[in-house]
Parts: C-alpha cells; structure tokens; sequence
C-alpha cells in the first residue's frame, strides 16, 4: 500500500506540474499548485515527517499561494504575452530537464542507492530540537531572510502602482 501510494502522489505531482507549467492563464496556473503542494505533503506523511506535512499543507499550499495570487492580481500581467515562446527560454528548459534526467539515471543505476551517507539524523524531525536550532545558531539567518521578504513585497508593490497623469 506504501508503493502504491508514493506512485500515485508522484504521478500527480507530475500531472499537476504539467498542468502548472502549460497553463496560459498565471491564476490557473498558480492555483495548479495547490494540489501538487498538498500531494508533496503527501510524500511527506509517507516518509513519517509528519511536521513537514504540516508545515506544507498550511504554509505553502495556505499563505504562499494567497501571495501568489496577490501578486499576480497586482501586476495585472497580459497573457497574450506569455503566449509567445522565447526560444532561449525552451533551450534551458530542455536542457534542464535533460541534466535531471541524467542526474535521475546516474542516481538510480548507483550500487549504494540504499546507502544513507553515512550516520544518523540527530532532528529525527522533533520540532523541539529544531525550533530551538533555528533561533539560536541560526537566528541571523531567519531574520535576514524575513526582511528580504518584505523589501520583495514592498517592491512588487512599487513595481505594479500604475503611474497617475
């Protein structure tokens, strides 16, 4: 039951990234997202991190896509633009993909695919343990990356005000 639920989350992961990628609306496109996040939560309960399931399903799948949608609503983008195909975009698109799937095989044709690198985990995902690393060593780091957010916010604003004459 295991092996079958992993294959159908990650078919759906990959469903719903196509969908997500090929849509010519940007709303319906980010709200493809929702459902993949909610299937990598998914993955997440089947490895037994069942905080990071969590935090998935209501940070991601929850409050990025409302910001998502805010800030494609305020930079009222032109879909008749994003239907041209920029050729150098679809060559590193390829060629991307290409380099995944070569790291893809190169990793499952390995003889110690099983092999953890080496030792434990010593999180063994406790949220205690973690929060207590995260604003203690790790503390300058969380803030400088909370402020980064909001200069990005503050500048999608500024960049989507509509210029008055």
């Amino acid at each position: 039951m295991h092996d079958l639920l992993f294959i159908l989350f990650s078919l759906l992961i990959v469903v719903f990234g196509v969908l997500v990628v090929a849509g010519k609306n940007p709303v319906n496109s980010a709200m493809f997202l929702v459902p993949l996040m909610i299937c990598v939560g998914g993955l997440f309960v089947l490895l037994g991190a069942f905080f990071l399931a969590a935090i998935q399903i209501l940070v991601y799948a929850g409050a990025v896509m409302v910001v998502f949608l805010f800030i494609i609503m305020l930079l009222d983008m032109d879909v008749e633009k994003g239907r041209r195909i920029n050729s150098f975009a679809a060559v590193a698109g390829i060629g991307s993909s290409g380099a995944t799937l070569g790291l893809l095989i190169l990793a499952l044709t390995r003889s110690d695919l099983g092999a953890a690198g080496g030792g434990e985990s010593t999180l063994q995902g406790e949220t205690i343990p973690l929060g207590k690393l995260l604003f203690t060593d790790y503390v300058l780091p969380f803030e400088i990356l909370s402020v980064l957010l909001l200069v990005a916010m503050v500048g999608v604003i500024l960049l989507s005000k509509k210029k008055l004459q």
